[in-house]
């Protein structure tokens, strides 16, 4: 037998051979996680699940949600545009709903006019000649007009830069609707509908019913503007 023949079997030989070793330390590695690591994750789990159904009995929050979601496909309809704002994770919250709005969401649609304020070239030059507080307001008072909309997002519901941007649109026409994650804050009191998502001492289960809010908020402008992607259920 030659090497050009023999070469076949003997690449199949080393693939059981790896396969045999991976699988053992996919074994291995499975008892890696005890039972308790497997209770913290249900813990985890159940407890982010309760927030959500309390989210979902709240008809106050339920209504700001309602409210918001017309508010924005109103601007849409009238040829505004809408900016979202946020710091850190909020931030990639308000890039999410931007993208999901001038990208795509569900089905095929026609883009709709929205922008995370999120460009590193404004954000360090407002912010070196002005102070990070002044970054999104700034934006703001350069690209928006009467009749867009701001979503300001902050699970304290006081950063100082959103409620800065916020008070901003305010004054130039915009409406505002807030993000936030404490009542009686400072981004609730200046906002037009703010919708306010408490999920315990933890920004972390905050931020996971905000973007299921954001999602909502992106189907019932889909819902008012294109309801041909939502056609109705016969029975």
């Amino acid at each position: 037998m030659n090497l050009r023949e023999s070469a076949p079997e003997d690449h199949f030989r080393k693939y059981q051979a790896l396969r045999s070793d991976c699988a053992g330390r996919s074994a291995r590695g499975s008892r890696i996680l005890p039972a308790s690591m497997r209770d913290h994750i249900r813990a985890a789990l159940s407890n982010a699940a309760s927030h959500l159904e309390t989210l979902a009995r709240n008809e106050e929050a339920l209504l700001a949600i309602e409210r918001a979601g017309a508010l924005l496909a109103a601007s849409f309809e009238a040829g505004g545009r809408v900016f979202a704002c946020g710091n850190g994770g909020s931030m990639c919250d308000a890039m999410h709903f931007a993208e999901e709005l001038s990208g795509k969401f569900r089905k095929e649609r026609r883009p709709l006019a929205a922008v995370a304020i999120s460009d590193p070239g404004h954000l360090t030059c407002a912010s070196n000649d002005y102070g990070y507080e002044e970054a999104f307001a700034r934006y703001i008072e350069a690209h928006g007009r009467a009749g867009d909309v701001l979503l300001s997002i902050s699970t304290s519901g006081k950063s100082p830069n959103v409620v800065r941007a916020a008070e901003r649109a305010r004054k130039l026409g915009l409406k505002v609707v807030a993000l936030t994650g404490r009542p009686g804050s400072a981004l609730g009191r200046v906002a037009d509908i703010e919708i306010c998502t408490p999920a315990g001492e933890w920004s972390d289960r905050v931020q996971e019913l905000q973007i299921k809010v954001i999602h909502i908020l992106v189907e019932l402008v889909e819902r008012r503007l294109f309801p041909e992607n939502y056609p109705s259920k016969t029975s």
